[in-house]
């Protein structure tokens, strides 16, 4: 053992953290290539008792966890009732019984305890196994001597296989060399902090791992999904810059951490993060600068500012959550109380739910909560457990949902959803295969109608994507006002190409802040605020009286639309009418219910997102819409050629709603083969727009900024052939299209 490593015990909540100090040593402190580093951990542990997590610091941080570091605590355990054997300490009779033999094997067995056990207990185990099979097996003329060597060995063996490392590895021990440490990879593999982070890091890729998929976050973080024998749950294994740095990086990061700690910001300024983060960020690049002159170290202005910005994620951030939500791909990420114990999990837009290769540290998960409470302007202690708000970070957005106790008894819990940067497109949702063409269409054909809609779903199902589409859909020389508790709709994005927006936040239904107006109250509001298309971002509890008098008032002038929970046209009905306390005949201000779901594979190990149903609610219904025939699909989803096929009642014109809309077109009143012409229309130039976005392999031209000057194209055009001709062709109107189309790809006006 080496006499120069320090170790202390620290306490974190229910935690017993040994954490030993390598920063001096030439020793790599690694437990399972280091028969010295694990003797000295066994030898610590039988000082102190069994601890839940080692530490041993280095150049970085090395962790074991809870599992891992059980293993050695058995190991301690099971050595300290050996020694307690009074044989094995040998007594005098025997070496006088057996002066020959019995010294020699005592001498033996003392080293498999004594020795081996704490720095190589597989290899002890081994060594015991081939000793005791020789000894049966070999003739003495000491029977006495060779009994009792037998029943030590015996019980040297049956206290190993005691121990959960000694029963993982027996598979493994066939032709086993003895001080072969590779063997100890298998259930040995450190989590590692850089010294200036908390947050720790799994490394090593999964010794049984099958590698699925790798790409790239960004040109400095990779991420590789593993397939692990025996799990249902995938592996999302993040590499990022934080654990790519040169150690004169990491020396000058630790350093530059240490005084940006000493800071306290003070309340106010949490009020304006984006502006407290580049406070930061200036901050740390003037300190790395001048701490790197004075050691010498040559830092390159990229150098610079990619250490600046790791520095403003681990001390304003959100650490690495925050480069995991740089991930397009990635729609949830979840922290679990006890925070620590287990690892972030995420839910992958391809792969489902993952386990990933992060396990937060309690102590960081904490200041991000009292961060989030000085952020948010909300409460987050026991009278108030629940935290819901919208959090700004660079490139993207996400809303936190943070739980404590005594609602979360085993403490802080956080879960963040992924906001997308720019907002989902028809066409995006075409070539996701969500909707088709038609069906993109037809809700063109709808929102430029003015209807009212409802889009219903369960949690996760895309209900706030899809409406952020129609909200594209609607053109931009209207005003748009939305209401939501929490700003989740891309009202920012949309403000930046050229929509008139304007966005109402109102009370949490879940939190129930006071400070702010009720949902029913804003929307109350926003009915004095002129005229414009009413967007709810979801309808959850009393604001629905309000929504459907809104919906009253302005069917027949502006968009109204929102989400709600639900899983069938029925199921919103229900709700709205049963539980939400809205009249029947209220409810009949509905026009057009889309059913959003998530349909498993048939694997069962991933969900693909559809548009299940798009609804009509008639009008002539009285008391049950479902028992009157009060509903009346529109499209429906065909599960077997996966797509949403139009109704023959859709086909066929016994749509009152679109038949509300053709009533204020000449050329389309009595005139059914017109409308669905002109649904038509639409839906083939969605339809091109997305082929188009195939053939150049580029799918920017599928993004909001380009499909609204795309949608003002084709509003235009139909204007001009309409003036000139006094009918639209669809094929010349589609050939126009094409043609600004084509233009605006040569120029590179897409980009």
């Amino acid at each position: 053992m080496n006499n120069e490593i320090k170790y202390k015990v620290e306490r974190e909540g229910s935690e017993k953290i040994l954490t030993f100090d390598y920063t001096k040593s030439v020793i790599y402190p690694s437990i399972e290539d280091n028969e010295e580093v694990m003797e000295q951990a066994v030898n610590a542990i039988i000082e102190v008792g069994r601890v839940t997590t080692l530490i041993f610091m280095a150049e970085r941080n090395y962790i074991y966890d809870f599992k891992q570091t059980n293993l050695l605590n058995q190991i301690a355990e099971l050595y300290i009732d050996l020694t307690k054997v009074k044989d094995i300490m040998g007594p005098k009779y025997m070496g006088e019984l057996c002066p020959e033999h019995y010294p020699k094997r005592l001498f033996y067995i003392r080293k498999i305890v004594l020795e081996m056990f704490k720095k190589d207990p597989i290899g002890a185990y081994v060594e015991t196994v081939r000793a005791l099979r020789k000894e049966e097996i070999e003739e003495t003329n000491h029977p006495k001597c060779k009994k009792t060597t037998i029943r030590l060995l015996k019980t040297i063996k049956e206290e190993l296989e005691m121990a959960d490392l000694i029963k993982a590895a027996k598979p493994f021990l066939a032709g086993y060399i003895i001080g072969d440490r590779r063997i100890y990879r298998k259930f040995f593999i450190p989590q590692i902090r850089p010294n200036f982070m908390y947050t720790r890091l799994m490394a090593e890729p999964p010794t049984m791992g099958e590698e699925v998929e790798t790409y790239s976050i960004d040109k400095d973080t990779e991420v590789t999904i593993y397939r692990i024998p025996g799990k249902a749950r995938l592996l999302y294994q993040i590499n990022p810059p934080e654990f790519k740095l040169k150690e004169d990086e990491y020396v000058l990061l630790d350093e530059v951490r240490d005084i940006l700690t000493k800071y306290k910001p003070k309340e106010e300024e949490f009020t304006n993060p984006q502006r407290m983060r580049d406070v930061f960020f200036n901050i740390s690049k003037d300190l790395l600068a001048k701490i790197a002159e004075e050691r010498k170290i040559k830092l390159s202005y990229e150098r610079l500012q990619r250490l600046a910005k790791i520095l403003v994620r681990l001390t304003v951030g959100i650490g690495l959550v925050e480069v995991m939500l740089k991930d397009k791909r990635l729609e949830d990420v979840y922290i679990n109380a006890p925070v620590g114990m287990t690892p972030i999990y995420i839910k992958h837009a391809d792969y489902g739910e993952c386990e990933t290769n992060v396990y937060p540290n309690p102590r960081e998960v904490q200041t991000w909560a009292t961060r989030f409470r000085m952020i948010s302007s909300r409460p987050l202690d026991e009278a108030n457990p629940v935290l819901d708000f919208d959090l700004e970070l660079p490139n993207v957005n996400t809303r936190i949902a943070a739980v404590q106790q005594p609602l979360s008894p085993r403490g802080i819990a956080i879960a963040f959803r992924r906001h997308r940067e720019r907002p989902f497109t028809l066409p995006l949702l075409i070539k996701y295969k969500s909707i088709t063409p038609f069906a993109a269409g037809l809700l063109s054909f709808l929102i430029d109608g003015n209807r009212s809609f409802l889009i219903a779903g369960t949690r996760g199902s895309g209900k706030t994507s899809f409406l952020s589409a129609m909200m594209v859909e609607i053109m931009r020389k209207f005003r748009i006002i939305t209401v939501e508790d929490t700003l989740e709709l891309p009202t920012s994005y949309l403000r930046r190409i050229g929509y008139n927006i304007l966005p109402i936040k109102v009370r949490s239904a879940i939190s129930g802040e006071t400070s702010e107006f009720s949902a029913e109250k804003g929307l109350r509001t926003t009915l004095r605020l002129g005229d414009s298309s009413l967007i709810v971002g979801e309808v959850r509890s009393e604001e629905a009286r309000a929504l459907y008098e809104a919906m009253r008032v302005g069917a027949l002038a502006n968009v109204v639309a929102g989400t709600i929970h639900g899983d069938s046209p029925y199921g919103v009905f229900d709700r709205v009418v049963n539980d939400l306390g809205v009249p029947r005949t209220s409810f009949k201000a509905t026009d057009i219910i889309i059913i959003a779901n998530k349909i498993k594979t048939p694997d069962q190990l991933s969900e693909i997102r559809r548009v299940t149903s798009i609804t009509e609610v008639k009008k002539h219904w009285e008391k049950d819409p479902l028992l009157e025939k009060g509903f009346m699909d529109l499209m429906r989803y065909d599960a077997k050629k996966d797509m949403l096929k139009p109704t023959k009642a859709l086909l066929e014109g016994e749509s009152d709603v679109v038949k509300s809309i053709a009533v204020n077109v000449r050329e389309w009143v009595g005139n059914w083969d017109a409308v669905l012409e002109n649904i038509n229309l639409r839906a083939d130039a969605k339809r091109m727009l997305v082929e188009y976005s195939d053939k150049i392999n580029n799918t920017e031209i599928l993004e909001a900024d380009f499909v609204v000057d795309y949608n003002d194209a084709f509003h235009t055009l139909y204007a001009q052939l309409k003036e000139e001709y006094g009918y639209v062709e669809p094929k010349k109107l589609l050939s126009e299209l094409e043609d600004w189309l084509k233009t605006k790809i040569r120029e590179g006006r897409y980009a």
